[in-house]
């Protein structure tokens, strides 16, 4: 690898301006990538729900409705303000009364049932259908332009209201995410380490990396929001490492070597060999998220591989040129570390390991009660701001026609009209359906069938399929939706074999379900891959049992937290957060383990050895933490996206645990285990040869 490391001294200009020129085809791949919104549409494609989102596309032409609401507005107002929709592109079908009836009939005149469906005081209520699917960008652009025909006693909700303000918070926010990330990350290393210009460097270094990361996703076709939100803040703080243990190999290395070429040389092998190592656990653990049935975890977890593979390369080649290229500047802004060294830190921890040992127990129990019973939320609309138009809609349309969900029933075109009749008047009993409507309905109810429009008979019935609309009182996600889902279903099945119930609260139903399994097979994947990998590098049985339990202790006690908060957590925090935690704070174990088994290996006793290997980690460790700490703690702390802000909030407080969890609990743990892990080490004979030696 030193070869290598010559290499890279010797072209460290071409590599400069190759790593500059390298930015134009990322940024160019970073600004063509498709952002997706809409976190439904990463469910499974075989299951019932998404195969009735695609009939509705092929054949209906459709994929997305909104319910709109008029307040104050006369009829003929109404109508005009329809028309108007209705000429918007990608607007297919805007459905009223005037869609069925002439408004010389008097609304009155409609059955009591449909016209309180429909009406409420001096507010009336509109079925926009689009023809694109929730999140394309068609549809959004037409919720836009709705928006702007409107007045501001119109209201337009759904599920494509909600994807498209969450879209336009997410664009206004992700960019502050980063100038967050990198200021508070520049604050933290300014303070840590002993130059004024090396955190700049590192950030550029790794800002590289992130751009290359950000570009090459075009080849994935499209990425979602949440993974372009928290991509570049997530990738500075589980690569930064590298680029820490670069600079302090290279400082070691001037202190040995005279010529700071040949220094930079041996320190570029040096942290090849301990980053790549390092930064597989990392890797594997985000590549443990693509074992997710819900393939946003597919999409986080390819993403962020790839964003530390990049990390990797960019410290062994970018990094040391620009070192080297601003060594004189560097020498210039050097100055003391203001983090205290701590000494005699390990000493105490060695002596005192029953004390910490007995606090591991202590919060263990409750840590894992809280861990198996914090609450998730999966109706992300609640959580972002109240004062969206998406937001403040759903709750008009709560307020004025109790109505929360609106559920899509695809029947087969062919079932008889008697039986849809019969149907859809059980369903009207199921408990929370405010509506059933259909074309069948429409003939029933209140008009002939040689009156209703063609085009409205287009809307409802394609060759194959008839669509029903079903309006719901209850909450999406709610245990109540689900249980009127689950009958819908039921009765649907009775008529019609192949029918399906589809929609915003059939899908997150299916949500729930997937990720309740997807949550253990991830945990179970990212573990075994760990385990395997610290068995390879390590050749004990032992030491990964002990440090996989260090680390999975830490994520018990974070994600225990909110659960004694009385906080809810999105859903995908639940699934993905304890494999990011163990994935990126594992090398803290690492480290610490490493430093111990090559003193039991020189022949020290044991209490020297813990206590060495703990002081000399610790100062590596609180660094690395809190840089990791800092790159999240501001995003989580701004966001208006609970989603961001709630995964953020627990990366950083899960990098703080994890530290301490790696300084108290594991050196404690060598202590207690010392024997058996001498047992179950391959070079058990070296470890046996014992040289007491005092504590320093």
């Amino acid at each position: 690898m030193e070869k290598f490391g010559k290499k890279v001294v010797q072209f460290r200009i071409p590599i400069f301006i190759l790593g500059l020129i390298l930015l134009i085809p990322s940024f160019i791949g970073y600004v063509n990538t498709k952002v997706n919104y809409d976190i439904l549409s990463y469910l499974p494609g075989d299951i019932e729900t998404m195969i009735g989102q695609d009939i509705l596309v092929d054949e209906f032409g459709t994929g997305a409705f909104s319910m709109f609401v008029v307040q104050g507005m006369e009829p003929k107002e109404s109508a005009r303000l329809k028309q108007e929709i209705e000429q918007i592109d990608h607007v297919e079908k805007v459905i009223w009364y005037d869609s069925v009836m002439d408004l010389s009939v008097p609304m009155e005149m409609m059955p009591d049932e449909l016209y309180e469906a429909f009406n409420s005081g001096d507010a009336t209520m509109m079925a926009i259908i689009f023809d694109e699917t929730t999140s394309a960008d068609g549809t959004m652009q037409a919720i836009e332009n709705i928006r702007k025909a409107a007045d501001k006693n119109c209201f337009l909700s759904g599920m494509s209201a909600v994807v498209t303000d969450t879209k336009n918070l997410s664009e206004a926010e992700a960019p502050i995410y980063v100038c967050i990330a990198v200021l508070l990350s520049c604050l933290v290393l300014s303070l840590t380490m002993d130059s004024f210009l090396i955190p700049f460097l590192f950030l550029l270094s790794i800002g590289t990396a992130i751009v290359y990361n950000l570009g090459s996703n075009i080849f994935m076709g499209q990425i979602s929001y949440i993974t372009k939100a928290l991509s570049a803040v997530l990738q500075l703080g589980v690569t930064m490492d590298y680029s820490i243990f670069l600079w302090h190999s290279y400082q070691e290395n001037r202190g040995k070597i005279p010529d700071k070429k040949d220094a930079m040389a041996k320190a570029i092998s040096e942290t090849i060999t301990s980053v790549v190592s390092s930064s597989m656990t990392t890797v594997a653990g985000f590549i443990a998220l693509c074992f997710m049935s819900f393939t946003l975890g597919m999409d986080l977890g390819i993403v962020m591989a790839k964003g530390v593979v990049f990390g990797v390369i960019t410290c062994v080649t970018l990094l040391p040129s620009l070192i080297l290229i601003f060594d004189r500047a560097l020498e210039k802004t050097r100055h003391k570390a203001l983090l205290p060294d701590l000494n005699g830190t390990g000493a105490f921890i060695a002596k005192h390991y029953k004390i910490f040992m007995a606090l591991f127990v202590i919060f263990l129990l409750p840590a894992i009660w809280g861990y198996r019973n914090t609450k998730v939320y999966y109706n992300l609309d609640e959580t972002l701001p109240k004062d969206l138009p998406s937001i403040i809609a759903n709750s008009k349309l709560e307020e004025s026609f109790d109505m929360n969900a609106t559920h899509m029933l695809l029947l087969s075109a062919d079932l008889p009209a008697k039986d849809v009749r019969h149907m859809t008047d059980e369903m009207k009993h199921t408990e929370g359906v405010n509506w059933v409507l259909g074309l069948n309905a429409l003939k029933s109810d209140f008009i002939p069938e040689d009156m209703v429009p063609p085009d409205m008979t287009e809307s409802l019935v394609s060759e194959n399929w008839q669509l029903l609309l079903i309006g719901s009182q209850y909450k999406v996600a709610s245990d109540e939706v689900n249980t009127q889902c689950e009958a819908l279903s039921a009765i649907c099945k009775k008529y019609d074999k192949a029918g399906m119930l589809v929609g915003e609260a059939p899908c997150t139903r299916d949500l729930i379900e997937i990720t309740d399994k997807d949550f253990n097979t991830v945990s179970i994947v990212s573990i075994g891959i760990i385990f395997i990998i610290i068995l390879l590098v390590f050749r004990s049985l032992s030491l990964p049992v002990i440090l996989v339990s260090v680390i999975e202790m830490a994520i018990f006690v974070n994600m225990g937290i909110p659960y004694y908060t009385k906080t809810e957590i999105p859903f995908i925090a639940s699934v993905v957060i304890g494999t990011i935690q163990l994935g990126a704070t594992v090398d803290y174990a690492i480290l610490m383990t490493t430093r111990y088994r090559k003193q039991r290996y020189d022949g020290v006793e044991k209490i020297t050895a813990v206590a060495d290997a703990c002081q000399s980690s610790i100062k590596s460790i609180m660094v690395s933490a809190l840089s990791f700490f800092a790159a999240t703690f501001g995003v989580g702390l701004y966001s208006n996206i609970d989603m961001i802000s709630s995964l953020c909030t627990l990366m950083a407080r899960g990098a703080l645990i994890s530290m301490a969890a790696v300084i108290l609990i594991l050196p404690s743990m060598f202590m207690v285990f010392d024997k058996i892990i001498i047992k179950h080490t391959k070079e058990k004979r070296k470890l046996t040869h014992i040289i007491p030696m005092p504590l320093s």
